[in-house]
């Protein structure tokens, strides 16, 4: 009974702020604008993020800041939620409108094939969990978005304007 009422209570906490974070969003810019990364290794894995205030499994990634390039939001979005230094070019795969966000969201998603990795990723206050997954073998409760863009980049699906 404990651990259920803990467990509403986290799942409310999360809700809420995420509520407040679009709102933030919504009221401080006429659009907005992320990044994300479909970081690959030699051996046909993905990295992968959890976070602690929303559900599931996602490529890492974030916002665009006012005076940041899309690949200085790139390099910096790496380093903080997987401990991941860019270590070549990274190729644009596409925007996409994230609808489902809001009307006003644009994700830039980009294909790292050279990276170095700094150290494991420790759980902290934003990512729960992260690491590298087979492609073949996604864990369960990686989103769609997620799941369509990794199709797309491995050939497999038709590229979207949709995230």
């Amino acid at each position: 009974m404990m651990r259920e009422s803990t467990e509403s209570l986290r799942g409310l906490r999360h809700r809420l702020l995420r509520r407040a974070l679009h709102l933030y969003f919504r009221l401080s810019r006429g659009m907005t604008l992320g990044v994300r990364a479909a970081v690959l290794d030699d051996r046909a894995q993905v990295f992968l993020i959890r976070h602690t205030y929303t559900a599931g499994w996602h490529l890492p990634g974030g916002g665009v800041e006012t005076g940041e390039t899309v690949l200085e939001a790139l390099a910096k979005e790496l380093r903080e939620e997987g401990n991941l230094e860019l270590a070549g070019p990274a190729r644009l795969h596409g925007v996409f409108f994230n609808r489902h966000m809001s009307r006003r969201d644009h994700v830039a998603v980009f294909e790292v094939r050279h990276f170095t990795v700094l150290g494991a990723k420790q759980p902290d206050r934003e990512i729960a969990e992260a690491g590298f997954f087979p492609l073949a073998a996604l864990p369960d409760g990686t989103t769609p978005g997620t799941r369509r863009r990794l199709a797309e980049i491995l050939g497999r699906q038709a590229p979207s304007q949709d995230w």
